[in-house]
């Protein structure tokens, strides 16, 4: 088992400025790859990360390891809260597809935040889900292999593999034709 550095055993304990330094480190990131990940008529991107930060200060005592590991654990409980948000949402709207369908549709308002600009949003929702979130996280988020495969659930190896693939699909995107 891994020794805790000062900021996460400091975290443990209740310092407050730890977790403002956690929160300022990893808070950030969360967000933007929530909102990456978020499908329409899903749970807020916000309020998933804010049912994230709770679930980490309940759970802190079971994280082991430092304050750049901690954005893997966290990044695996959004990921496991948002997947739980989203089956319950499916749960909700099963059988109201037709409603739906007939629905009129509107374009996001002034409030939806800008993910990067036009061609990676583009870019990174023509890969497949398993790809886009492994270069979301590494590319994007900056997360590193091991961080990215604790988030994502995944083996270090899966997430090399993904992430040779995504980029090489990228790469045949930016072919000239």
């Amino acid at each position: 088992m891994r020794a805790d550095d000062e900021l996460v055993t400091a975290a443990k304990h209740g310092d407050a400025a730890a977790w403002r330094e956690l929160y300022r480190d990893h808070a950030g990131r969360l967000l933007l790859w929530l909102e990456a990940r978020s499908s329409p008529g899903g749970e807020a991107p916000d309020d998933i990360a804010a049912a994230t930060w709770l679930v980490a200060a309940e759970r802190i005592a079971d994280f082991h390891g430092s304050g750049s590991d901690f954005g893997g654990w966290l990044f695996g409980i959004a990921r496991k809260h948002q997947a739980n948000a989203g089956r319950r949402t499916a749960t909700r709207t099963r059988g109201f597809d037709s409603l739906a369908a007939d629905a009129e549709h509107t374009a996001p308002g002034p409030e939806t935040r800008i993910l990067a600009d036009e061609w990676v949003r583009r870019a990174l929702a023509e890969l497949p889900p398993r790809e886009r979130d492994v270069i979301a996280c590494t590319e994007v988020l900056d997360l590193d292999v091991a961080s990215t495969a604790a988030a994502l659930g995944m083996t270090a190896v899966a997430v090399r593999v993904a992430r040779h693939r995504g980029l090489k699909r990228l790469r045949t995107q930016l072919a000239p034709d």
